[in-house]
C-alpha cells in the first residue's frame, strides 16, 4: 500500500536518451519512494525546446519501462505547466521582488572584474530598463542565507545572495528558467524529498530561497553522487555517454545497484527484474552514500571503459 506521506520524482531532459548516469538517478529514485511506500512521479523537463532532440521523450519512458521502473499517475510535462510559472512570476512582482534584466555576460563579468557573472541588481543602480525592451526577469536575494540538511551531504550553508546573486526566472526568450519550473512543479505534485545528483547541491540553496518567498513548502533532499569515468568527467549527453541498453536488464540494473553501494548478492544475476527490484526495494539503504560526490563507474564490475 503506497503511503500518502512521501512523495519523489524523476526528471530528466529530453535532449537524449537516458544513459548509464541517469538510469542509476532513476533507480536511485524510485528506491527511495518505494522504500518509503510512498508516490514517485515523472517529469519531462521540456521547456527548453532548442534543447528538446526529437524522439527522445518516447525513449526514455520506453526505457523506463524496459527496467520496470513504472511511475505513478500522468507523466508531468513542463512545457504544459507554463500557466502556473506565469502565477508564480506574478506573486513575486506583485511583492516587488522581481525586475528586469538586460545584462550580458560580458557586462556581468567586466561589474564582477572577471571573477564571475553574479549579479547583485546591477540593473537597478545605476542603471534601470523598462519592462518595454527585451529583457529577463530576475528575483531579488538580498539577505538570503540559506542553511539545509542534506540526507547524504550534510549540512549545507549558502550565502544566496553572495554566492549565487539575483537569479533569472524567466529568460529574455521567454522561457522559464530552471530554478522556477523545477520549485513549481514540485510544490503543484506535492514533492516531499528531491533525490538527484550531487552535481546540482548548489542549486539547492537557490530553490529552497524560491520556495521561501513563494511561501511553498520545503522539500527534504539527498544529493547521490555523480558517475563520471576514468578522467573525472560527469556521464552525460554532453560527454558523449552512451544510451543505455536494455538488451539484459538485470545485468544492468545489478550495476546500478553496485555503484550505488548497495551490494546485491551474486545470485541475484539469475534473478528476474521483478525479483531484482524487490530484493532492491526490501534491503535499500542510501545512507551507505553518505558523503560520497562522485564515483568512477569506469573501474566497477561489468562496466565497459567510458573514456
Amino acid at each position: 500500500m503506497l503511503s500518502k506521506a512521501y512523495k519523489g520524482r524523476f526528471a530528466p531532459s529530453p535532449s537524449g536518451p537516458l544513459h548509464l548516469g541517469s538510469l542509476y538517478t532513476a533507480l536511485a529514485s524510485f528506491l527511495q519512494a518505494r522504500k518509503n511506500r510512498g508516490h514517485w512521479f515523472l517529469r519531462v523537463d521540456d521547456l527548453d525546446t532548442f534543447r528538446v532532440a526529437k524522439g527522445a521523450t518516447d525513449s526514455i519512458l520506453k526505457t523506463l519501462e524496459a527496467f520496470s521502473l513504472e511511475w505513478d499517475g500522468a507523466v508531468i510535462y513542463q512545457s504544459q505547466q507554463t500557466e502556473h510559472y506565469e502565477q508564480a512570476v506574478k506573486s513575486l512582482q506583485d511583492r516587488s521582488l522581481v525586475y528586469p534584466c538586460n545584462c550580458s555576460r560580458k557586462e556581468l563579468l567586466e561589474a564582477n572584474r572577471g571573477l564571475s557573472t553574479i549579479h547583485s541588481e546591477l540593473c537597478l543602480n545605476p542603471k534601470k530598463i523598462s519592462y518595454s525592451e527585451p529583457h529577463a526577469l530576475r528575483i531579488r536575494t538580498k539577505e538570503a542565507s540559506i542553511k539545509l540538511s542534506d540526507l547524504l551531504q550534510g549540512e549545507i550553508k549558502q550565502d544566496v545572495h553572495k554566492e549565487t546573486g539575483d537569479f533569472v526566472l524567466q529568460r529574455q526568450d521567454q522561457i522559464y528558467a530552471y530554478h522556477l519550473a523545477t520549485v513549481v512543479d514540485d510544490e503543484f505534485l506535492g514533492i516531499t524529498e528531491v533525490l538527484r545528483g550531487f552535481d546540482l547541491l548548489d542549486s539547492t540553496p537557490p530553490q529552497i530561497y524560491l520556495q521561501q518567498q513563494l511561501k511553498f513548502k520545503e522539500t527534504s533532499f539527498a544529493h547521490i553522487p555523480i558517475l563520471t569515468n576514468s578522467k573525472g568527467i560527469k556521464l552525460s549527453k554532453k560527454s558523449l555517454a552512451e544510451p543505455v541498453s536494455a538488451k539484459n536488464p538485470t545485468k544492468t540494473l545489478l550495476t546500478c545497484l553496485e555503484l550505488l553501494a548497495q551490494n546485491p548478492p551474486a545470485e541475484l544475476s539469475k534473478a528476474s527484474k521483478s525479483e531484482l527490484l524487490e530484493w532492491a526495494i526490501d534491503n535499500w539503504d542510501p545512507l551507505k552514500m553518505r558523503g560520497i560526490e562522485q564515483i568512477d563507474c569506469s573501474i566497477s564490475t561489468g562496466i565497459p571503459q567510458l573514456d
